[in-house]
């Protein structure tokens, strides 16, 4: 179970509507095409530096873990908006399987 103090943090979800420019480029870089999913508390941590060496050596770009309350419905095909940050998901794990919470493995992009 979270502790509900670390929740410190309000995200939201969002997924891509499909939009394609003219040339049938998928631009996922504007943000007016992403819509909002769901909205909710988390508790949101940088890698220090030496998760992030031990992380590197299976998934190198993973720059913070967030950690939910569990909730059905989220894929990795969506992206978490805090404030004005940005971070792409790249895994979504059901902590001990006990569907309590999620912890998600996020890149942060930088524009």
């Amino acid at each position: 179970m979270i502790d509900a103090g670390k929740l410190r943090k309000h995200i939201t979800f969002q997924r891509y509507d499909g939009y394609t420019d003219d040339n049938g480029d998928i631009r996922k870089d504007l943000d007016e095409h992403w819509k909002k999913v769901a909205s909710t508390r988390a508790a949101v941590d940088p890698i220090s530096g030496r998760e992030f060496y031990t992380a590197e050596q299976s998934q190198s770009e993973v720059t913070h873990k967030i950690r939910i309350r569990y909730r059905r419905g989220l894929e990795n095909a969506m992206r978490i908006k805090m404030s004005r940050r940005t971070f792409e998901i790249l895994s979504i794990i059901d902590w001990e399987e006990r569907h309590e919470s999620l912890l998600i493995m996020c890149k942060e992009l930088v524009r």
